[in-house]
């Protein structure tokens, strides 16, 4: 990366490995410094060089860019004035951290925004600590624990249910293109947008074109990828795609968009067997069977929190 030249969100949210609504909120909290060329927002690359060597001490984004780095800081026994790093991308996960800041104002809680196989695999690498996946196995017809067995080779875990959520498509108000099955991503007329690979949804839909005998060349758009349910939404909404693939919730959000649900998903937490007993993660179930953590949960709607806390599986 230059540092001499300018970037868009996007780019920058790309060389950081993070969402662009988050490079968004990073500016928007001035931890990120931007300029404006009429509507449109730059950084520059010294910005970005400046963030990162600022995010190597304190940060609630730490870059997985310097892996040894941050696995001997983290070496699997984080104690109480260390790091405890946190991936995923759903809201739920930023109240959980707040809850945990409270109970724990000397540690370091860091969130990273990454995707269901890329979480897993930085809790292998001792790049992580806590870690969500919704990873539906076909042949199995089971979550995430097929997938922690696989990507966790050699190492015990445990699954701990955070949350149920409805995935579906988005689509336009009044569904104009009549969009209800996985076949009919493929009418000619039907533009899509995916999810990134090692996405939960971008799991469930090759799993899903697989079983259906569907080619994925076949489907406008499969190519065209964004790095959350919000970019998706956003962009049916703007009438750039047609449909695309994302959580209820995310839907409730926008007044011109309709949601067909197609699946109901489990959405886990996984942490390493070994630090179950201490500290933070007995907070952190604690935590979950909270009233108060529920109540917050169950009024932001969306979610099915029945089995909010319980332990599904250790592996």
């Amino acid at each position: 990366m230059s540092t001499d030249i300018s970037y868009t969100p996007e780019e920058v949210a790309k060389i950081l490995r993070i969402s662009k609504f988050t490079v968004y909120e990073l500016i928007k909290r001035g931890e990120l410094a931007a300029y404006h060329i009429g509507r449109k927002v730059r950084v520059e690359g010294a910005d970005i060089e400046s963030y990162k060597q600022k995010s190597k001490g304190v940060s609630p984004l730490p870059s997985l860019l310097d892996p040894p780095a941050l696995s001997e800081r983290l070496n699997h026994t984080t104690t109480l004035d260390e790091s405890l790093v946190i991936c995923g991308q759903d809201i739920v996960l930023d109240i959980l951290t707040r809850y945990l800041e409270k109970q724990f104002p000397q540690v370091h809680f860091l969130r990273r925004y990454i995707g269901s196989i890329d979480g897993l695999m930085a809790l292998y690498r001792g790049l992580a600590n806590v870690v969500t996946a919704h990873l539906w196995d076909s042949d199995t017809n089971e979550y995430n624990t097929p997938y922690v067995r696989r990507l966790m080779p050699g190492h015990q875990t445990c699954v701990i249910n955070l949350v149920y959520r409805m995935e579906g498509f988005y689509v336009a108000k009044g569904n104009p293109k009549g969009i209800i099955t996985w076949g009919d991503l493929t009418k000619p007329e039907v533009r899509f947008v995916n999810r990134e690979r090692g996405s939960g949804a971008r799991v469930l839909l090759d799993e899903q074109l697989r079983l259906s005998g569907i080619i994925r060349n076949d489907i406008l758009g499969y190519g065209d990828e964004e790095m959350t349910h919000l970019a998706i939404a956003s962009k049916v909404a703007r009438g750039e795609a047609d449909v695309g693939l994302g959580i209820e919730k995310v839907a409730m959000q926008f007044i011109n968009l309709d949601f067909i649900p197609l699946h109901k998903e489990r959405y886990d937490l996984v942490i390493r067997l070994e630090d179950l007993e201490r500290p933070h993660f007995q907070a952190l179930i604690s935590i979950l069977k909270s009233p108060s953590f529920r109540n917050e949960v169950m009024g932001i709607g969306g979610y099915d929190i029945s089995r909010m806390g319980e332990i599904l599986a250790k592996t």
